[in-house]
């Protein structure tokens, strides 16, 4: 994978949920643009690549975002303005292998 595929992307806000809260779950909200350099949709998992750990995390695209920015909620071991990278979970993987 090209460094172009897996540019950095800085850390804009962090939102932690709680066990009442109506949407929970490890997330990354990023503009389309740079999901599409990435390869990457709206829905699909992937790894969040950290300074201190690496988690899972479901991609929702968002264009209110300033280019190269994103929005992680609950994922663990981040903080506001670090450096992360993503990487596709399951590269070859149809998103939903029910329409192949």
């Amino acid at each position: 994978m090209s460094g172009q595929h897996n540019a950095p992307l800085r850390v804009a806000r962090l939102i932690s949920t709680r066990a009442g809260d109506a949407e929970r779950g490890t997330e990354v909200r990023m503009r389309a643009d740079d999901a599409r350099m990435r390869l990457i949709e709206d829905g699909e998992l992937v790894w969040v690549h950290g300074p201190r750990r690496q988690e899972l995390a479901t991609v929702r695209v968002d264009d209110t975002l300033p280019r190269g920015d994103v929005i992680l909620r609950d994922v663990a071991g981040a903080s506001p303005s670090e450096i992360i990278t993503l990487v596709k979970a399951a590269y070859g993987t149809p998103r939903n292998p029910g329409l192949v």
